[in-house]
């Protein structure tokens, strides 16, 4: 941990102990060497506390240890530094005060997702449709083409996939990508899924990936974008394609 919030820092120790954890506290920059020979499984930081150079840490830490989890743990910040934060590798963002209860279960989600992340990669690459998703990469691919997800869209996209053909709540979904409750209101699901979308359907428009049940979640499981009129069309010779004359009966309605 670095931090020189004595009261939260002593406080965050002690739970720590308590729950087994071995918790090292440092009040300034630690060299991301001296971090790779304490084998953590997750740095929390106040990037406050390191002044003018806290942003560039925070940034060489996330991109020298990618395997690291970090955890931002500071007083108020702008939409625009958390964004910045999370693009640039940073796994969590927690705003002081909190308590540290939730900073303990923050690491142990992120640490979890890690963890798994990292069994997975074993595993090697899932494949649906033209989709090939990449869990070593933190990516999805189309025909060699990177989609260009960013982490909490990859991780999104690999949870519904290892799901495939399961309906999943939002809450659920929210849950697990996020890693703890969902506020009520949030729509921050829907607006992920909304961008996932998206990007599937600029590398892989006959496909349709991400299915929507009101009212309920998501479901993943690739089908046939859109149907060809001669698949639509019976075999009666005598079919009569209506499609254009109820399209001039809407029309003069409206």
């Amino acid at each position: 941990m670095i931090d020189t919030d004595s009261g939260f820092v002593t406080v965050l120790a002690k739970r720590a102990e308590a729950a087994g954890w071995q918790l090292r506290q440092a009040s300034g920059a630690v060299p991301p060497q001296e971090l790779v020979a304490m084998k953590l499984n997750a740095v929390v930081i106040d990037p406050a506390i390191l002044g003018d150079e806290g942003w560039d840490y925070l940034e060489r830490l996330c991109s020298t240890l990618p395997d690291l989890s970090v955890i931002v743990c500071t007083g108020r910040s702008t939409v625009a530094q958390r964004v910045r934060g999370l693009r640039f590798g940073v796994d969590d963002w927690v705003t002081k005060p909190c308590h540290p209860e939730e900073a303990m279960a923050r690491v142990e989600a992120v640490s979890r997702r890690r963890r798994r992340g990292r069994v997975e990669a074993e595993e090697g690459p899932l494949v649906a449709a033209e989709l090939e998703i990449r869990v070593d990469q933190f990516q999805a691919f189309v025909a060699g083409e990177s989609l260009e997800l960013t982490r909490r869209e990859f991780e999104l996209l690999h949870l519904l996939a290892g799901s495939k053909g399961q309906v999943l709540e939002r809450e659920t979904i929210y849950q697990r990508v996020w890693g703890y409750a969902m506020a009520h209101g949030d729509r921050s699901v829907d607006v992920f899924i909304r961008k996932l979308r998206q990007k599937l359907e600029k590398r892989s428009s006959r496909w349709a990936y991400i299915h929507t049940h009101f009212g309920v979640g998501y479901r993943f499981d690739p089908e046939p974008a859109g149907i060809l009129e001669e698949e639509l069309r019976p075999a009666d010779p005598n079919f009569t394609d209506r499609s254009q004359e109820i399209h001039d009966e809407v029309t003069v309605r409206t």
